[in-house]
């Protein structure tokens, strides 16, 4: 079985700061070398999913988040940095010129707060993982129905521009 790179940057990070001066240099390189092998992976990963992202869709709608303020919740920010938001709108964004492809940023107010059905407001926590309407019934996963808004929105801000400028 093959041992995860976040445990084995955790055993060496421990021996590096455990070390004494004449291993610390050749352990610094190690955990160097672990450290750039997972920004290798994360960069890899990021690439390949926005040209799946290209290839599978001709509109792409992505919200317009605020990714440096969000990282300034504890809970939150490693998760967020982890995932590369940036970096995978930014690749898909370049990507989709070359290809002739859309990408709309839509405004991130109330995208999953809205219900997809009816249109009004439903408040919930961010604790709450299903959009259940008490106005239509309308009962679907939180990001399900985010997902649909953010889709009508950007649909919704491409109607000025003629069909064959999109397409």
């Amino acid at each position: 079985m093959k041992i995860p790179s976040s445990i084995k940057k955790k055993k060496k990070q421990r021996r590096l700061s455990l070390c004494n001066e004449n291993s610390y240099d050749k352990n610094k390189k190690v955990v160097s070398r672990i450290h750039e092998r997972i920004g290798n992976k994360r960069e890899d990963f990021v690439q390949k999913l926005s040209r799946n992202i290209i290839n599978g869709y001709g509109i792409i709608c992505f919200e317009n988040l605020k990714i440096n303020h969000m990282v300034r919740n504890h809970i939150f920010s490693k998760g967020i940095l982890d995932a590369s938001w940036n970096k995978l709108v930014q690749y898909t964004t370049y990507k989709a010129e070359e290809a002739g492809r859309v990408v709309v940023l839509v405004d991130p107010k109330n995208t999953s707060q809205i219900c997809s059905k009816c249109g009004k407001i439903v408040v919930k926590d961010i604790s709450v993982r299903t959009h259940d309407c008490p106005y239509c019934g309308y009962k679907v996963d939180r990001d399900l129905n985010a997902a649909i808004n953010i889709l009508r929105l950007g649909t919704q801000s491409l109607s000025g521009r003629t069909r064959s400028s999109v397409l």
